[in-house]
């Protein structure tokens, strides 16, 4: 899939195609963290108060009780020894740890570098100092592990406090080191794989990518989430789902370095990359529904704040119908 597009129009022809552009100067980790305080953190610090317990609790592991399973509960939770012994389903019910570790998954691979207004590095970096600064500052710790294609390339151990968050955006702002000659795909398997080997702790995931990968990466989340509240932080841009009339182009993907030269005036060619863009949008959706995982979407052109709270709305009404239904379920009387 060719993930990155560079064009320009001039006087003297339609279009010209030019080589890709430079990354932009690299942002002073503190300077992004002030200004993400200031414009956004600030308007969400008092309105995710109220849904902050709700979204992110702990997972304590002090065992407070047993009692019989009812409709929605979580199946992880079912104590298989006490359902064997009285032949009915019991779930365990323990005291939360109101403190959690989160851990950001980042993929940092080419095709982040992509962006037709902004970068979608960019939105992931003010995502997670964002997220990373709200949580620090009800005593949370963070963490992260860095993926740029080949290998993951670093592991930040989960700790609490400011100065964490900026090493944290430091180390993810770096260049990363070059990739190797002839390129390579993205493979979010090794990440989400490294992850369950370094995660001890039952934890918050935050796996903030595009989610343009070779195949085989679902299984890997299925089995992360199984332990771990997993949340899926999806970065797009809009022109990687309608593609519009350009002229003639030069698409290039900017992980492996493969280009093919298109005629985007070809109504044909457009639709079949939209349509093609639409079914790789079914297939992720399917992907993250199989493996129990909600999706935050993020896009280039879109205000982070508002994503954030259409997120915790969704969220939070969604649980509250789950614990509507659960009681319903609860007050039917039970056939004897």
């Amino acid at each position: 899939m060719f993930k990155s597009l560079r064009f320009r129009r001039t006087a003297a022809a339609p279009l010209q195609v030019v080589a890709p552009a430079p990354a932009p100067p690299r942002i002073d980790p503190e300077t992004l963290l002030r200004r993400l305080e200031w414009a956004v953190i600030r308007r969400l610090d008092g309105l995710l108060q109220g849904d902050y317990r709700t979204l992110f609790r702990g997972f304590g592991l002090d065992l407070a009780d047993l009692r019989e399973y009812q409709a929605h509960d979580d199946v992880r939770h079912i104590d298989w020894n006490v359902t064997a012994r009285l032949q009915t389903p019991y779930v365990r019910e323990f005291q939360e740890d109101r403190h959690v570790d989160a851990w950001f998954l980042l993929d940092l691979t080419g095709s982040v570098d992509f962006g037709s207004q902004v970068r979608k590095r960019s939105v992931s970096a003010e995502f997670v100092g964002v997220l990373a600064r709200l949580l620090t500052r009800y005593g949370n710790r963070v963490g992260a592990i860095l993926y740029r294609g080949h290998g993951t390339d670093a592991l930040i151990p989960a700790r609490g406090g400011r100065r964490h968050v900026l090493h944290l955006l430091d180390r993810m702002t770096r260049p990363g080191g070059a990739p190797p000659a002839g390129g390579t795909e993205t493979n979010l398997k090794e990440l989400l794989d490294h992850a369950q080997q370094v995660m001890k702790r039952r934890s918050v995931v935050f796996v903030v990518s595009d989610f343009i990968s070779t195949p085989g990466w679902d299984r890997a989340l299925e089995r992360l989430a199984r332990r771990h509240e997993v949340i899926a932080v999806r970065l797009y841009d809009a022109l990687e789902v309608d593609l519009p009339d350009l002229g003639l182009v030069v698409m290039q993907d900017a992980e492996t370095g493969e280009q093919l030269f298109v005629d985007t005036h070809d109504r044909g060619f457009r639709q079949r990359f939209a349509a093609a863009a639409a079914a790789r949008e079914e297939s992720l959706r399917g992907a993250l529904a199989r493996a129990g995982v909600d999706c935050l979407e993020l896009a280039t052109d879109g205000p982070l704040a508002e994503s954030l709270l259409r997120f915790v709305r969704l969220r939070k009404q969604r649980s509250h119908l789950a614990a509507g239904a659960s009681a319903a379920s609860f007050s039917q009387p039970r056939a004897v």
